[in-house]
């Protein structure tokens, strides 16, 4: 009993040492630990060390992060100048924040994009490999609807032809090239309304000597209501990129509470995003938390040091956080005593209303029961269900090598694969993909799951 009641008290006293270190005023503490949560079914009920990190995240803090990822830089592919420009956004804010920050190259494979300019609107596309590279043109678009042999046009020389549904029909690139076109566009489109599809990099059974580029749904159909409109014209280009390097972004800050405890609590996220989409929610929202928890947890007192990673390359097979997993030591990775990865945190989406809690193999670990336990003390509990049998995102590399891990995300009540149907498009924004209640209560959850751990014996 003493022994329990011993640990209660130190407990107790990191915590509020930890409000003191960061002039948190107990009655607003007090407050916070009192009011009823933005979305919560209950008050909380919340634990001393609750108070310092629920009492001081903002998610509109997050957002001024998310503004530039999202609406400065947008689309941030693997290795390409909107991956770069994100990592030296993170990697500042976090060297700010004081933290030791490293900055960890891997080598990822050519990227095949494409950027259409149409009136005032500039696009990235996905573009062919088997295409016509580092290619422009400029001129007007012919709509060859599915492009049957039987009504395409007999001449369509130096055309832009734009079909809607084709992706890997040889026949009809073929038939493009053949009478003429300078350039072919491809637009995607989905037989459910609950879907929409991103732009990707068509794959042509048969080489062409012409520009073929891969088009969102949501391109295709905005090119589809200018066309009603009378003619139109457009730029285009179609790049390859090789020899490109990826980033993963490392900050951490070793614990402060002497104590023999050598573990590692990490926090985590993906800062990349898919071809033509800005990455607001998938996953700009899970960077951004990460950042507005770096600067909340940043002069807490704790017993184990706090791990910040930001991955590169998630959206081409999680190749950074498989880089930083496969290069730890036995030594390094079992000091690691729990991943809380963040993965698309915030949509506003009406249907994704349940906090899943999402571990590769189902069962409860370390961090699936912070963030289950942190819950129920925040009032949150009805919200979130798990844990569930899901990977799919960065905390798969550490399940592997037998690290306790697992995946925070918004889905909807149907199960985790109900995602929003703006996922992976260029409708992933903030206008129309983020809402600041759900960043806010994965932020709480989050933080303070993770000082839990953190200030553990």
């Amino acid at each position: 009993m003493a022994g329990i009641r011993r640990r209660d008290v130190m407990t107790g006293a990191v915590a509020l040492a930890g409000a003191a270190a960061i002039g948190l005023n107990p009655a607003t503490a007090a407050a916070a630990g009192r009011q009823q949560r933005p979305g919560a079914a209950a008050k909380p009920d919340l634990a001393i060390g609750d108070y310092p990190v629920v009492a001081r995240v903002r998610s509109q803090r997050a957002l001024e992060h998310l503004k530039v990822l999202s609406d400065e830089i947008g689309p941030r592919i693997a290795g390409t100048a909107g991956e770069l420009k994100a990592r030296d956004h993170i990697a500042s804010t976090l060297r700010k924040l004081r933290y030791q920050v490293t900055v960890q190259p891997f080598p990822v494979a050519d990227k095949f994009l494409g950027q259409i300019r149409v009136g005032g609107d500039t696009w990235q596309t996905g573009s062919s490999p088997q295409g016509a590279r580092n290619a422009t043109f400029e001129g007007e678009i012919v709509d060859v609807g599915s492009g049957a042999p039987d009504s395409f046009p007999a001449d369509v020389t130096g055309k832009i032809v734009f079909y809607a549904g084709v992706t890997n029909d040889a026949n009809a690139y073929s038939l493009a090239a053949q009478r003429g076109a300078a350039a072919v566009l491809v637009g995607r489109l989905s037989a459910t309304a609950d879907r929409k599809l991103s732009a990707f990099s068509p794959t042509l059974p048969t080489a062409v000597q012409i520009p073929v580029l891969g088009l969102a749904q949501v391109q295709a159909e905005k090119l589809r209501d200018r066309l009603k409109s009378g003619t139109v014209r457009l730029a285009l280009s179609s790049d390859h990129y090789t020899n490109l390097t990826s980033y993963n972004v490392i900050a951490e800050r070793p614990a402060t509470v002497p104590s023999d405890d050598q573990g590692v609590v990490m926090v985590t996220a993906h800062y990349d995003s898919v071809p033509g989409s800005p990455g607001a929610n998938d996953d700009g929202s899970g960077t951004v938390l990460c950042l507005e928890l770096a600067r909340v947890l940043r002069y807490l007192p704790t017993r184990k040091a706090v791990r910040f990673a930001l991955w590169g390359s998630e959206e081409y097979g999680l190749i950074g956080s498989r880089y930083y997993v496969n290069n730890l030591s036995d030594a390094e990775a079992s000091r690691i005593e729990g991943c809380f990865q963040n993965d698309m945190v915030a949509t506003s989406h009406d249907p994704a209303t349940v906090y899943w809690l999402l571990s590769v193999d189902g069962a409860d670990n370390a961090v699936t029961q912070a963030v289950g336990a942190a819950a129920e003390r925040l009032g949150y509990d009805p919200r979130v269900q798990g844990p569930v049998a899901r990977g799919s995102s960065d905390h798969v590399p550490f399940f592997e090598r037998g690290i306790a891990s697992g995946n925070f995300s918004w889905r909807g009540e149907s199960g985790p694969a109900a995602l929003e149907p703006t996922y992976h498009t260029p409708e992933d924004t903030i206008a129309d993909n983020v809402s600041l209640e759900r960043l806010q209560v994965s932020l709480e959850l989050i933080g303070a799951a993770a000082y839990d751990l953190l200030r553990r014996e």
